[in-house]
């Protein structure tokens, strides 16, 4: 089975939805399936409004239907509702070829923290986008409910994996500082929440990962916090590895694959009980859930590491794929497509 993604996030972006469509790419060819992806890759950008190092592609039609055509897939799956995502949806509408999408970030509230329009405004326009997909895959049964009880349907699952090869607790980075490390790891937006960690009393020392806009403003707020900056493949996985508890202070992700990153280092993790950390934390002893977020952040230094690891090692990207692509499996286009050159053109990368 050849597969299509579409998508708008993509490297050198450094965030959950590229490191998940990664994963899944390198986990599919074991379960007889191939991943192609269109990206922004080729397109002219511009930078996004609010979040300047942060670029959005502006593709043409006549080129994402050559690179959908040349990739000649079988399914066609959009991750993302960005510009990419809409053009590749237009396509399949116009053909009338039946698709897939994902429900993976909360762009409502997001838009809405950042200029002040209407989260109802914002999802009156998901809804729109998701509602002729034949599967729209969300990660955890909380964001189902969520999104049905807001006019989504055909709402299906797609959970999560981590690669615990490379995140392990086996050489953590070498810290000199107080402990405890208290960490987050992210993009250092006011989305993300991060102030909500940083404001809170708590002993030993508390550790940033990662770039962002609100990155400089942080830093000059808040000097006794550590700003290491950002880290990738295995300097990242040894920085959690190294961090005596995780702190995921997010209110608004769908689901947050670091979490299963820093249990898979071994690293227990403290957050609040909202979507995503109730549905991979929930009651296991690995982590703590709490509005109080210090008594979440005190209570996660009592849980066992090796708990966290083993955890995490029930979760993998194998598991991941094999429920990705059987939501694809059922798809039947109503015409093929037939390709001049297969993989050929710009911006159509082979996973």
């Amino acid at each position: 089975m050849r597969i299509l993604i579409a998508t708008d996030a993509w490297h050198p972006q450094v965030n959950g939805v590229v490191r998940t469509l990664t994963s899944l790419a390198a986990a599919a060819p074991a379960l007889g399936a191939e991943i192609a992806f269109l990206t922004p890759d080729g397109f002219p950008s511009m930078p996004v409004p609010t979040y300047p190092s942060l670029r959005i592609a502006l593709p043409n039609r006549r080129e994402v239907e050559k690179r959908i055509e040349r990739a000649a897939p079988d399914a066609i799956h959009i991750a993302t509702e960005g510009p990419v995502g809409w053009w590749t949806r237009a396509y399949c509408r116009r053909r009338n070829l039946a698709f897939t999408t994902s429900y993976t970030t909360r762009f409502p509230e997001y838009v809405s923290v950042r200029t002040g329009i209407p989260g109802a405004v914002g999802y009156a326009v998901m809804r729109h986008f998701h509602a002729p997909s034949s599967t729209v895959m969300v990660a955890t049964a909380s964001l189902r409910q969520e999104l049905a009880a807001r006019g989504f349907r055909k709402l299906g699952f797609w959970t999560r994996g981590v690669d615990t090869r490379l995140f392990n607790p086996q050489a953590p980075a070498t810290l000199d500082l107080p402990r405890p490390i208290f960490m987050t790891m992210g993009r250092v937006a006011i989305e993300k929440n991060i102030e909500a960690f940083l404001a809170l009393d708590l002993p030993g020392t508390k550790v940033v990962v990662g770039d962002g806009p609100q990155k400089a403003a942080l830093e000059a707020k808040y000097p006794d916090v550590k700003f290491l900056g950002e880290k990738k493949g295995a300097d990242l996985a040894a920085h959690l590895a190294a961090a005596d508890v995780f702190v995921f202070p997010s209110l608004t992700d769908t689901f947050g694959v670091v979490q299963l990153e820093a249990l898979a280092c071994g690293t227990p993790v403290a957050a609040f009980p909202v979507t995503g950390p109730l549905d991979v934390i929930a009651d296991h002893p690995i982590g703590a859930l709490d509005q109080d977020l210090r008594g979440a952040c005190l209570r996660a230094l009592t849980m066992s590491r090796e708990a966290c690891r083993n955890f995490a090692l029930e979760r993998s990207w194998e598991n991941s794929a094999r429920q990705f692509i059987g939501n694809l499996a059922p798809l039947a286009p109503s015409r093929a497509l037939e390709p001049t050159r297969r993989l050929a053109g710009q911006g159509v990368m082979q996973g």
